[in-house]
């Protein structure tokens, strides 16, 4: 409880912080040591769903910096100096009054995902909501090891599992293709497509990540750098059904595009390999530009007879969901799915949080095998403190 009431007073803590986005975010990061701002707490009066947790590690997500980096609409959102992150995990702190009680306690490891903020995860503490939040169930990992995994699981996991969950019949061997199969959310994807799911998945990826997406679970994996997407689509839903009915052949149930415009037709050849009766195509990932915001209304909104698609299209808007973090947390416990970290989590000079900017300039190269991490806590040992 003492560390519980220095954690709740604390004033200061130390933060990545920008004031401008100018150069880049990974060029404007500052890392303040004893002036920033504190996340506010004990929280506004009535409210018992924020939990304040102090952060072990956070992984980072492109949309970190794309948010960040949108000008005046991002001031709109976002005051400045603000800390970016929205995944982490860590452990509680202290607990708004009026909480529901065996809900949350000092000491709990939890994870979570942040909406949009002033403090983000790169920061000593984080204000969350309860329902952005979940317990980290046992299992074999090191104590370290599973705070580290269970960081990576907030935006990609959630965004992976709304995509595909709802969208496919457990057991029955739909057939999913995912494209952008070896970042965050893609690794994430395949991993419940096939493994939690049953799917038969197919995923895309650069030549250097074919045998982790085939590690990963992917049954067919299409290298992009060498085939045409689209084409090898066409050719594997015309094949016919394996004897199982799913497997080899046949038109596909879930596009997941998680790269957003390339290729660029993907939406309109979908017509060609994805089923007319039940099939869905995902958008998850785009970029924040005019010509980004253009080429997804003309996938939403052009009709077929205009050149457009002709398939059921939505664009997944992530949603924290206390049950669905559960549920990944669970899946990654079991064993069912894992967390792939860059670098495979070695806590090699560029994951330390003092080195922060190393991550985000890694991150905005695009080529990333999963999730950044970053270690957030000075020490090794998990504490309240």
């Amino acid at each position: 409880m003492a560390a519980a009431t220095a954690a709740a007073e604390k004033t200061t803590m130390r933060a990545w912080l920008y004031s401008t986005v100018r150069n880049g975010i990974e060029n404007s990061l500052e890392l303040n040591e004893t002036t920033a701002a504190r996340p506010p707490w004990p929280p506004a009066k009535n409210n018992s769903q924020q939990v304040l947790v102090k952060v072990h590690f956070a992984s980072l997500n492109p949309v970190d910096y794309k948010l960040a980096e949108l000008g005046l609409m991002a001031r709109a959102m976002i005051s400045v100096p603000a800390s970016p992150g929205l995944d982490f995990s860590g452990v509680v702190a202290a607990v708004a009054a009026g909480a529901e009680e065996g809900d949350y306690k000092v000491g709990d490891r939890v994870f979570g995902r942040l909406d949009p903020t002033r403090f983000g995860a790169l920061g000593e503490y984080v204000v969350a909501d309860r329902e952005g939040l979940a317990k980290i169930p046992s299992s074999s990992l090191e104590e370290q090891q599973q705070l580290q995994a269970y960081s990576c699981i907030g935006t990609a996991g959630l965004t992976a599992y709304q995509c595909i969950a709802p969208n496919v019949t457990p057991g029955r061997g739909d057939r999913v293709f995912i494209n952008g199969g070896s970042g965050g959310t893609g690794t994430f994807g395949i991993q419940i497509a096939k493994k939690a799911l049953g799917c038969y998945v197919v995923a895309s990826c650069s030549t250097a990540n074919v045998e982790l997406c085939r590690r990963l679970g992917a049954d067919f994996v299409i290298d992009y750098k060498t085939q045409d997407v689209t084409a090898v689509l066409r050719e594997l839903a015309s094949a016919p059904p394996g004897g199982d009915g799913s497997s080899s052949g046949g038109k596909f149930k879930l596009v997941v595009d998680n790269v957003g415009l390339s290729p660029a037709d993907l939406y309109t050849a979908a017509d060609d390999f994805l089923d007319a009766a039940t099939g869905k195509f995902v958008q998850v990932a785009g970029g924040f530009t005019l010509t980004d915001a253009k080429a997804m209304l003309s996938r939403s909104l052009l009709p077929g007879f205009l050149g457009g698609g002709r398939r059921s299209f939505s664009y997944l808007m992530v949603k924290n969901r206390r049950a669905d973090l559960e549920r990944l947390g669970a899946w990654v416990a079991e064993g069912k799915i894992e967390a792939v970290i860059d670098g495979d989590g070695a806590d090699d000079g560029d994951k330390v949080f003092d080195n922060a900017v190393v991550a985000f300039r890694k991150l905005k190269t695009g080529r990333v095998k999963g999730k950044v991490v970053v270690r957030v806590a000075k020490e090794a040992a998990v504490g309240a403190e």
